[in-house]
C-alpha cells in the first residue's frame, strides 16, 4: 500500500531511542513482573485520567472481565452492552458468567442509545457497559442517571478513547470503573497486549489488585480465587514513553479528522461521523458509512490506500453467540452500521498530503 491503514513501524522508529533505553533499563534491572515500572505507569496513567487508581492488567478484555468479577457479577446476572461494538465487550460479561443483553446504538453516534436502555433492564440486570466506540464518547450523564435510578454499576469500555472528553471530563473517570486496552494499534498502544482499569473506588481497586494476581496481596498467600492478568514491566515502561506523547498524537488525529470532515462533507453517498456538542473525540478511527462500502474499499485498495472494516459482523450474528438465537434482522440498527462502515487511514504519523490523497480518491469514487 502507498498509504497503509496503519504503519506502526514509523511510530516506533520515531521513538526507537527512548524505547530501546527503557528496554535496557528493564533488562538490566532483572525485575519483569509487578515492579517499579508498573507502579510508575499506574500513578502516571491514573493522573492522566483524573482517577485515584489505575490497576494494570494483561489486556482490555481482562480489564472489563475483572471489574465485573470484583463487583460480584456472575451467573444468573445480566449486563447491558451495546449491540454495536467489538465482541470483547460481550465476552467480558460471558467470562464473568453473566449474560450480555444488547441495546441498540444511536445511529448518529454509533454508541449505545440511552433512550433504549431502561426497556432492557430486568431484576437480573447488574451493570451497564458503555463503549466509547471509535474514540467517540457515549452520553455518560444520561447513562449514569439511569444506572442510579435502578441501582446499577456503570463501566466504561475506554479501549478506543484514551484522552477523549465528555463535557470537558476525560474518558476513564466517568463511571464506577473503566477498562482500557493498550493493544498496539490503540491511541496509547503497547508493543504487545496490555490493559488497565481506572477507578475512584478504593475497595474495588483493592479487590482488583488481588484478582489480577492469583487472588494474592502477599506472595503465596491467596485470599480469593484470582487470575493471572498482570501488565508486565516491559509493557509498562513502553507505555510510559508513549504516554508522554499521547496529547500531541491526539491533537494530530483531530487535525486529520478535520481535513476529512471538511473535504468529504459535500458527498451525498457518504455519511460522516457526527460529533455531539458535548463531546471532543480522539478519533481512534475515522469511520464513514457508504451503501456501496465494498466497492469503495476495492476502489481505495486499487489506488494503494489501505482501509479496515470495524467490524464486519456484529456480535449477535457471530457463531460465538449462537445460543442467543438472534437471527438477522433482530438488531437492525447495528446490522445496518456493520454493513456500511469503513475506516479510512488516520494515525498521528499520517501526513496531511496523504490525507488529501485519500480525499481525492474517495471523491473520485463518489463521482
Amino acid at each position: 500500500m502507498n498509504i497503509p491503514f496503519l504503519d506502526l513501524k514509523v511510530q516506533h522508529q520515531d521513538l526507537r531511542a527512548e524505547l530501546t533505553q527503557v528496554f535496557n533499563e528493564v533488562l538490566d534491572s532483572g525485575w519483569f513482573i509487578q515492579g517499579n515500572q508498573l507502579a510508575l505507569f499506574e500513578q502516571e496513567y491514573a493522573s492522566y485520567c483524573g482517577t485515584k487508581h489505575c490497576i494494570g492488567v494483561g489486556n482490555g478484555l481482562d480489564a472489563l472481565h475483572l471489574i465485573l468479577r470484583a463487583y460480584g457479577i456472575g451467573a444468573g446476572d445480566e449486563v447491558i452492552v451495546p449491540s454495536n461494538t467489538y465482541i470483547a465487550t460481550w465476552l467480558a460479561a460471558s467470562y464473568a458468567g453473566a449474560t450480555p443483553v444488547p441495546v441498540e446504538p444511536d445511529l448518529a453516534t454509533y454508541n449505545i442509545d440511552p433512550a433504549l436502555i431502561e426497556a432492557a433492564i430486568t431484576p437480573r440486570t447488574k451493570a451497564i457497559i458503555a463503549v466509547h466506540l471509535y474514540g467517540q464518547m457515549a452520553d455518560m450523564d444520561a447513562i449514569n442517571d439511569i444506572a442510579r435510578k435502578h441501582g446499577l454499576k456503570v463501566i466504561e469500555d475506554a479501549a478506543q478513547s484514551q484522552g477523549a472528553l465528555y463535557k470537558g471530563r476525560l474518558s476513564g473517570g466517568l463511571a464506577d470503573a473503566a477498562g482500557h486496552s493498550f493493544y498496539p494499534g490503540k491511541n496509547l498502544g503497547a508493543l504487545g497486549d496490555a490493559g488497565a482499569i481506572t477507578t475512584n473506588d478504593d475497595a474495588l481497586a483493592d479487590q482488583l489488585r488481588m484478582l489480577r494476581n492469583y487472588g494474592s496481596q502477599i506472595k503465596y498467600k491467596n485470599e480469593i480465587k484470582g487470575f493471572n492478568s498482570r501488565l508486565d514491566e516491559l509493557q509498562a515502561a513502553f507505555l510510559r514513553v508513549k504516554l508522554k506523547k499521547i496529547t500531541q498524537w491526539n491533537e494530530q488525529r483531530r487535525a486529520l479528522a478535520r481535513i476529512y470532515q471538511q473535504g468529504l462533507q459535500q458527498l451525498p453517498s457518504l455519511t460522516l461521523p457526527y460529533v455531539p456538542e458535548w463531546a471532543d473525540p480522539v478519533w481512534h478511527l475515522y469511520v464513514v458509512r457508504c451503501a456501496k462500502r465494498d466497492e469503495l474499499q476495492q476502489y481505495l485498495q486499487a489506488a494503494g490506500i489501505g482501509t479496515v472494516i470495524h467490524y464486519p459482523i456484529p456480535p449477535h450474528l457471530q457463531g460465538a453467540y449462537a445460543e442467543l438465537d438472534m437471527a438477522t434482522g433482530s438488531l437492525p440498527i447495528s446490522e445496518k452500521i456493520h454493513s456500511e462502515i469503513i475506516s479510512l487511514p488516520l494515525d498521528p504519523y499520517l501526513s496531511s498530503a496523504d490525507a488529501h490523497r485519500v480525499l481525492e480518491v474517495v471523491r473520485q469514487f463518489a463521482a
